[in-house]
């Protein structure tokens, strides 16, 4: 207790800027270049200090006056697990849901500003190496969902590598900021890569894909937040990859990660992935030799235990000291970027109180992304509802389940409003609540089923799925229903014991909406075709029951759109365990889904003008601009989700039946339109060749504008146009 007291007050010492070292040491001084402050720190650690500084847990060097730190700290959709009363948004696949990028750049700045708040207060009360009350968050996932059984897929942006960039690339520059040199708070792109499934095998799967599959979906976004976005820290994957762990991978970390892309991040593993070098995949023959294998790939940090053997591996002649030295590097760039070792007058931070949690504009903004989440998927005219309903029937697992509203690496805040509170809110009819059913067992007998729902107006069935169920290996426990293993899905299909309770409402003739709760596509295909309405809601986060509500009344017109495939049931589905991404996704899938990638019904209509085209012949290696026009046509304002997909109908294959370019919010009152402009790089009018390289080819392209993706030929001839490029081929830089 005393040390933790002793260590504490340091911390406090150090970042009021009097710490008793404070100015002795070049690396303590602010003026000083990150790189000189660096090299001269690591060069005063010894190699067992060094060793200690790349475990995720880094204690302090009572000696240099350096804190204890822990690099372990979460924000998929708000600060994770800090114990503070946080804002929480909607989970990532519901983020995906609302193609906002830049309201979700703006959760990304609320998220650092909390992160900010927590640690200071942490540093404050002597907490400030507390797991979790950190500074370095290893957000976002933006791993592709390739396959809806994944349990994990509700921390990805979705199954197309456009818009998970686009995501990607958002949240980064809100959690790090505008300043190309000091972080707000550090970012960090995860499981580098080919990660997606099953979640039973993760330790030891070997992920197998063609070249192009890997560089045409893959590994986009990756590049993506790299190149551009200038992601700090990338987390490489459990499982290997042709052979050899994700962690210490010549193609992807030498080869592509610091190579072709110039990375010059931290890398850290996932928590456990080098000792599965030897525990699992068995491609080390003990402690060291995965250590020193790890380093020399360039991971710089260990989330584990394993690095702690790095002084062995030195003795041993298995890793040289500099390529330590290389890799804390690396890692202490990042700590210096935030500012961990300057006195607290230098720290543009450190000024922000412990209040700004959960301000009434952060709740606001999670409102607001909560509203823009939820997909209508149909609609026969029964919504938006009125409030002259004298009895409304509430029913289902998740009407009353406020966790499930946080899906999974949450924080927790000061309220979680369920749908059903905001019902009883919104209107002020009767409602009576009956759970009726549990995920996948049937609680209620017919009998009272039908007496609760006796003379009602509406009956609201809140069910779907729950992050208990689906979700990180583990996560779900040992004892998982039929339909669910070790966080991962069996089947797709709603549980039938939900639809059994729906089949009796529908058979009192009681008018049905169904609410949907999950964080990966569910196959209700008996509810597509009897239910008067369906919402789908994914975990919602805090404000999820306010958004629901808002929507069923129509005081929100709804505007996501789905950034998945609802595919119609299982036999449509390839084996989990193929990486291969043939029938998998909108982009390669060439069957009739239940409800398509972009889809999302509104209370207004719109109407889209036939695309033109910047220039009339364009050359390979051009940039082009498209032009169209968009009017809201119906009786509503509306925000409208514009979407362009190019294809390449003459290309040969493998190439995408379509694929995503772009994407536009607009919001327009009855009457109003807007002009509506695309810019598409080379790079977006390219193709992967079979061996994995960019190329920009003559012939023709077609550009279709929409609100989602073409539904009939005629929309298709209306709302595209046809771009014949010239030149010769030519090849993009990896």
């Amino acid at each position: 207790m005393i040390r933790n007291l002793r260590l504490a007050a340091l911390s406090l010492a150090l970042l009021a800027g009097t710490a008793i070292h404070a100015q002795q040491y070049p690396f303590q001084n602010p003026d000083l270049s990150i790189e000189e402050r660096v090299e001269d720190l690591v060069a005063r650690l010894s190699l067992e200090e060094k060793v200690a500084q790349m475990q995720y847990f880094t204690p302090a060097v009572e000696r240099l006056g350096i804190p204890d730190y822990n690099w372990w700290n979460e924000c998929l959709h708000g600060v994770g697990r800090s114990g503070d009363k946080v804002t929480v948004f909607p989970q990532a696949i519901g983020l995906a849901a609302t193609f906002d990028p830049a309201a979700v750049e703006r959760m990304g700045e609320i998220i650092a500003t909390e992160a900010r708040a927590i640690y200071n207060e942490a540093n404050r009360t002597g907490h400030g190496g507390m797991q979790y009350k950190g500074l370095t968050f290893w957000t976002p996932n933006i791993n592709i969902f390739r396959d809806p059984r994944w349990g994990r897929g509700q921390e990805t942006y979705g199954e197309d590598p456009y818009l998970t960039a686009a995501f990607g690339k958002a949240i980064v520059r809100g959690l790090q900021g505008s300043d190309s040199l000091r972080l707000n708070v550090s970012a960090c792109a995860k499981h580098f890569a080919v990660h997606s499934g099953p979640e039973s095998s993760r330790h030891v799967f070997d992920a197998e894909v063609s070249d192009y599959d890997l560089w045409d979906t893959y590994l986009p976004a990756f590049r993506a937040l790299i190149v551009e976005g200038r992601v700090s820290g990338i987390m490489g994957a459990y499982n290997r990859f042709r052979g050899q762990p994700c962690c210490a991978n010549d193609l992807l970390l030498h080869d592509i990660l610091r190579g072709y892309w110039g990375f010059s991040g931290y890398i850290t593993s996932d928590c456990g992935a080098i000792a599965d070098f030897v525990y699992n995949h068995r491609t080390h023959t003990d402690r060291p030799a995965a250590a020193a294998d790890a380093v020399i790939h360039t991971v710089d940090l260990d989330c584990g235990d394993i690095f702690s053997s790095l002084a062995e591996a030195v003795e041993r002649g298995l890793i040289d000291e500099k390529e330590i030295d290389e890799a804390l590097a690396r890692q202490l760039t990042i700590r210096f970027r935030l500012g961990l070792f300057d006195p607290a007058d230098r720290d543009p931070y450190a000024s922000l109180p412990y209040s700004v949690l959960e301000s009434p504009a952060h709740k606001a903004h999670a409102l607001k992304l909560a509203q823009e989440s939820m997909v209508l998927l149909k609609n026969d005219g029964i919504l938006p509802l009125h409030h002259n309903l004298r009895r409304i029937v509430v029913l289902g697992p998740n009407a009353d389940a406020p966790e499930v509203q946080l899906g999974n690496y949450n924080g927790f805040p000061s309220e979680i409003v369920t749908p059903l509170a905001a019902i009883r809110e919104k209107t002020g009819a009767e409602v009576t609540y009956l759970k009726a059913t549990d995920y996948t067992a049937v609680e209620s007998s017919p009998e009272e089923i039908s007496r609760a729902i006796a003379g009602a107006d509406l009956v609201i069935f809140v069910g779907g799925i729950s992050p208990r169920l689906e979700g990180e290996e583990g996560d779900a426990g040992n004892n998982a229903p039929e339909g669910f293993s070790g966080g991962d899905r069996t089947t797709i299909r709603l549980p039938e014991a939900q639809t059994e309770v729906m089949k009796r409402v529908h058979a009192e003739g009681v008018p049905l909406i169904f609410v949907s709760m999950s964080g990966s596509a569910v196959a209700f295909p008996w509810e597509a075709e009897h239910a008067n309405a369906i919402l789908q809601a994914w975990y919602g986060g805090q404000a999820a029951g306010t958004a629901i509500a808002d929507i069923l009344w129509g005081d929100c017109n709804p505007s996501g759109r789905l950034p998945v495939t609802f595919y119609a049931d299982d036999a449509q589905l390839p084996d989990f365990n193929d990486y291969s991404m043939r029938g998998r996704t909108y982009r390669y899938f060439d069957g009739e889904p239940l409800y398509g990638f972009g889809y999302g019904l509104s209370y207004t209509t719109f109407e889209y003008g036939t695309p033109t085209c910047s220039v009339r012949k364009a050359r390979t290696g051009e940039s082009i601009t498209l032009t169209t026009r968009v009017r809201n046509t119906g009786k509503r304002t509306g925000e409208e989700v514009v979407q362009l997909y190019v294809s390449h109908p003459g290309a040969p294959d493998p190439k995408p039946i379509r694929a995503l370019k772009g994407v536009r919010r607009i919001l327009l009152g009855p009457g109003e339109e807007q002009v509506i402009s695309f810019t598409l790089t080379p790079r977006d009018l390219a193709l992967v060749r079979s061996d994995g390289r960019t190329v920009c080819r003559p012939g023709e392209i077609v550009c279709y504008i929409g609100g989602s993706q073409p539904r009939a030929e005629g929309e298709l001839q209306k709302q595209s146009c046809t771009i014949r490029i010239a030149g010769s081929e030519q090849l993009l830089p990896r």
